[in-house]
């Protein structure tokens, strides 16, 4: 009884300290700003982002962060916030972010495809007729992986 309670606190601990770590790192990347001569936010966040070309145009100052967006996806109402979003009104494309701090990608990578359906489902309601792309930006090691 007394093990089987230990590691249920000491999972407990593991789970906060792992929520506490990514609501930092959510509120960092919330600031960061890359453009041209802009630079702000922190700077060991910039030099990674600045490592990977491709997370490049994600950061810049027409990007919009922590977007809410709400509406009906498969006959429920569901209340989303979405990480980092790229909206190009001229080619009529969205791209958008959800930020991960899993060291194993493949324990809750279902639901987490889920959840970025969810976001294109209700991007597509908001915005019909545009191309909507959505990726995960796993935070351990700065790799962007196409999900939708």
């Amino acid at each position: 009884m007394t093990q089987k309670l230990t590691e249920f606190l000491t999972g407990a601990k593991n789970k906060e300290f792992a929520t506490n770590a990514g609501t930092h790192m959510h509120a960092l990347l919330q600031r960061v700003v890359i453009d041209a001569d802009i630079e702000s936010g922190d700077a060991d966040i910039i030099d990674n982002i600045k490592k990977r070309p491709d997370l490049l145009h994600f950061f810049g100052k027409n990007t919009q962060t922590e977007v809410p967006i709400a509406g009906n996806v498969r006959g429920h109402f569901v209340s989303r916030r979405i990480d980092r979003l790229l909206i190009n009104h001229n080619h009529k494309t969205i791209d958008f972010i959800d930020y991960k701090t899993d060291t194993d990608k493949n324990v809750f990578i279902e639901q987490y495809k889920y959840q970025l359906k969810e976001y294109a489902e209700l991007l597509h309601s908001a915005y019909p007729g545009y191309k909507i792309t959505g990726y995960i930006l796993w935070l351990h090691d700065w790799v962007l992986d196409k999900i939708i």
